[in-house]
C-alpha cells in the first residue's frame, strides 16, 4: 500500500489572512467552514493548509512552490502578485525570456514564477 499527500501544510502566524492571500493568487477559495480565529485555514482544491505556529519565519524554505500563470506572461503575474503584498526576493529573469523570479508571501514563504503558459509554447 502506497500513501497520497493530502495537504502541503504551511506554518504560519496568521492562518487565514495567509490563506487570503493564496486564494487571490490561486484563485481558489478559503474552505467554508474556516474562519478568521481558527488555528488553520484550508484552500479548496489546492491542497495547501496554512496551521498556526508561535515562532516566526527566520531560514530559507526547504520547499517552495512554482507557479505557472496560465491567462497572462509571467511578468503580468509577478506585477500582480506584488501588488497582492509579495515581495521580490530574487530576479532570476534572463535577457531571452527564460528563467523566474523568486518572491516572497505576506509571511515570508518564498514561491517561484516561472513563464506562462502560453511563453513556454511558443
Amino acid at each position: 500500500m502506497t500513501s497520497v499527500i493530502r495537504h502541503v501544510t504551511i506554518d504560519s502566524a496568521d492562518p487565514y489572512r495567509l490563506a487570503g492571500f493564496w486564494s487571490q493568487v490561486l484563485g481558489l477559495p478559503v474552505h467554508e467552514g474556516d474562519e478568521d480565529s481558527d488555528a488553520y485555514a484550508l484552500i479548496e482544491g489546492a491542497g495547501l493548509l496554512f496551521v498556526t505556529v508561535p515562532e516566526p519565519k527566520t531560514v530559507k524554505n526547504r520547499v517552495h512552490l512554482d507557479l505557472q500563470p496560465q491567462d497572462r506572461t509571467r511578468d503580468e503575474e509577478i506585477e500582480r502578485l506584488l501588488a497582492m503584498g509579495a515581495t521580490l526576493v530574487a530576479d532570476r529573469r534572463n535577457p531571452d525570456g527564460t528563467g523566474w523570479a523568486v518572491l516572497a508571501d505576506p509571511e515570508g514563504n518564498e514561491f517561484c514564477v516561472e513563464r506562462g503558459a502560453a511563453e513556454r509554447a511558443g
